[in-house]
């Protein structure tokens, strides 16, 4: 995004009201108000503690698991906050079992989580592996790759109603349901040709749950690149799960990309047989937690985008110490986040008790604080994210490092292979289902 000073104080933004706030952050970061879909309409929700409690307490477990494949159905939209680390995983899951008389009514609800745990899970293990192919396409395309978005996606102008609208919701409230992200991902990697690095870039941009280890990991299960075979939708799926509310007033009705069977399909986007081609099974080992330093005496909080929020472990570890969230220069120029993912993170972090902001390198400011602070150490929760491990490691070469677990979602310790989902799962869905101890 261009280039900036070494350090910006952008404390000054916090508990702004949203239209002051938009403004400031706009002038602050130009490059995120510019391009489709990119300012800030007014239906995007609101960041913070209070709405997220708001959120979670309307869930329904037993509604969710009857009803989540329906784009109008109950599911629970709290991925944003869970995204920055407002909710954490272990919360929500003790909501639910508290919503249901028997702990199998959560179960689906549950396991939903469990991929988010997951998608960690194997963020954490290979690091920034994850926007490279993991595993050989599970089949092979015929359409000729394009490395960027075409026009008429960006400006939602396809002719195809379902895809249009996804795309202007996407704009409008950086949230889509996640079957309206599949069908999405699915059409533009496979019926588009477009990789599916530059769709998961892009949808990055948006949404406000924006988190690279559930985006671009789900994108690789579409595109087949990470999965035993590539995700396909179709028009009848399509239906089935939005009561035909996109197909009945479709300019294309009857000839769009996506109409026929899954076999059709198949045979219109892949070479013949290449879906057939066996493929040895992934194994990726579980990467062990971070070490712990020795306790500190006074530390100097260090919240990062996957601890947005004073219910960070961190936080919540050293009540009385400074806490210190750094706009990483690094994740402006990678992610080019939107001015509504911006606003939506400095709402949360307005909730953050004597919290400041910094725009700039955390490598060099976080250390630079905390000296200023006279602390003797930084505590930060435990994170996947490859950016602030590198900077933790760089940071504790003069400055230890106090790493803070989340409460615990499930028992990992038996966990060999991230390879594949349902063999995690088959490890930790018993712990996933007992409530946290009081």
């Amino acid at each position: 995004m261009g280039d900036r000073p070494l350090a910006t104080d952008l404390t000054p933004l916090i508990g702004m009201p949203r239209d002051d706030l938009t403004e400031a952050l706009k002038a602050a970061f130009p490059e995120a108000a510019s391009g489709p879909g990119r300012g800030l309409p007014a239906a995007v929700v609101r960041g913070g503690r209070r709405a997220a409690l708001e959120r979670l307490a309307a869930i329904d477990p037993v509604a969710y698991e009857r009803t989540r494949n329906h784009v109008s159905g109950a599911v629970t939209m709290l991925s944003p906050w869970i995204r920055h680390g407002v909710l954490g995983l272990a919360e929500v899951r003790d909501a639910a079992l508290a919503r249901v008389d028997r702990p199998e009514q959560a179960t689906k609800l549950v396991s939903e989580l469990g991929w988010r745990d997951y998608w960690r899970q194997v963020h954490l293990a290979l690091g920034d592996a994850i926007n490279r192919d993991i595993e050989q396409p599970a089949a092979v395309s015929k359409i000729s790759p394009l490395d960027r978005l075409p026009d008429d996606v960006l400006e939602a102008r396809t002719g195809m109603r379902c895809i249009d609208r996804f795309v202007q919701r996407l704009h409008d409230t950086g949230w889509l349901h996640n079957h309206e992200r599949m069908w999405l991902a699915s059409w533009l990697v496979h019926a588009r040709g477009v990789r599916w690095r530059a769709g998961a870039d892009w949808l990055l941009e948006h949404l406000l749950d924006g988190d690279p280890a559930s985006n671009h990991l789900s994108w690789q299960w579409v595109a087949g690149t990470f999965s035993a075979k590539p995700y396909i939708f179709n028009r009848e799926n399509l239906g089935a799960f939005t009561a035909g509310e996109h197909c009945h007033s479709c300019p294309v009705l009857g000839a769009c990309d996506v109409e026929g069977t899954y076999e059709d399909l198949a045979d219109r986007f892949f070479v013949a047989g290449s879906a057939a081609i066996p493929r040895p099974p992934l194994r990726i080992r579980p990467r062990q937690p971070a070490a712990r330093a020795a306790p500190s005496v006074r530390p100097l909080v260090w919240l990062t985008l996957d601890s947005a929020a004073a219910t960070s472990p961190a936080a919540a570890a050293f009540p009385e110490s400074t806490r210190l969230f750094v706009v990483d220069n690094a994740w402006l120029t990678e992610e080019r986040p939107s001015l509504k993912r911006l606003v939506f993170l400095f709402e949360c972090l307005a909730d953050v008790p004597g919290v400041e902001i910094v725009a700039g390198d955390p490598q060099t400011v976080v250390p630079t604080r905390a000296a200023a602070l006279a602390c003797d150490a930084i505590a930060v929760a435990e994170t996947s994210c490859p950016r602030v491990r590198t900077a933790a490691e760089a940071i504790a070469a003069s400055l230890p490092i106090r790493t803070v677990p989340w409460p615990t979602f499930c028992d990992c310790s038996r966990v060999t292979d991230l390879g594949r989902f349902s063999r995690y799962w088959q490890q930790v869905s018993r712990s996933a289902l007992m409530p946290t101890p009081a």
